[in-house]
């Protein structure tokens, strides 16, 4: 199995957890503040890249989806708002997260339509073509094994089937560039430290989108692991990209 750059970023460099063990607990402890850090780090730009991810998958209509790395459910919510699905399954390895997002789903009275579990994506407990569409929002850096997650996701995926990805990515613009890297290197690390008492999970953040296989490199992966289809759309002068493949 191929081992790329980000799969050996992990949260605390001096913990003997592994990347998945080490993710988990990042998320739990900051489970609390997940969602006020990102409106608040983002400036609430990361409601519309979600948005333009989901209507990634208009065209093919899907009546079942899996929302792997699913967290505080924010994308479940959202595609079952704009695409009326019969089925979303979340799946995610911080229970932390996941119990906020049931608690959002039932605020709702959306339980008959998104259930959430606890779930790994390199081992997802679903048989084979199980599902019309895959989604996975800022999830893919935090695979300990990313070939073997991708590889899991095409399995569970019916042909035709779409596979849509959000990831941060970094920009090209020399001068935005700069501004980005000081943003990435020192304030969000700092703001997440002051509110989510964590001071490794921002710092990671950061680590991990420097290391991650970005762009056409992170295209030829998908095509590895068998997508069809393959394409990107880079968002706001490309520190957020939108990756689809299918089956």
């Amino acid at each position: 199995m191929t081992e790329f750059a980000h799969d050996k970023v992990v949260p605390d460099k001096d913990s003997s957890l592994n990347k998945k063990q080490q993710v988990s607990e990042m998320f739990d402890s900051i489970a609390f503040r997940y969602d006020f850090l990102n409106r608040f780090l983002s400036a609430g730009i990361d409601v519309s890249w979600r948005k333009k991810a989901i209507n990634q998958l208009k065209g093919i209509q899907p009546k079942k989806v899996l929302d792997v790395a699913t967290g505080t459910a924010d994308v479940a919510l959202m595609t079952f708002k704009m695409l009326q699905p019969e089925k979303i399954i979340g799946i995610d390895i911080s229970e932390g997260m996941l119990e906020l997002g049931r608690q959002k789903i039932e605020k709702l009275g959306l339980t008959n339509s998104i259930e959430l579990y606890t779930g790994d994506s390199e081992n997802i407990h679903f048989e084979d073509n199980s599902f019309d569409a895959i989604t996975v929002a800022f999830g893919v850096r935090n695979f300990e094994h990313l070939e073997l997650g991708l590889k899991e996701m095409y399995r569970v995926l019916r042909p035709g089937g779409k596979l849509v990805v959000l990831e941060f990515s970094k920009p090209k613009q020399a001068v935005f560039k700069v501004f980005y890297n000081l943003y990435m290197n020192h304030i969000a690390p700092s703001f997440g430290k002051a509110f989510s008492k964590n001071e490794n999970a921002y710092q990671y953040l950061n680590d991990s989108v420097q290391a991650f296989a970005e762009g056409e490199a992170f295209l030829n992966i998908m095509k590895e692991a068998g997508f069809t289809g393959t394409y990107l759309k880079p968002l706001t002068l490309g520190i957020c990209s939108i990756y689809c493949g299918s089956k």
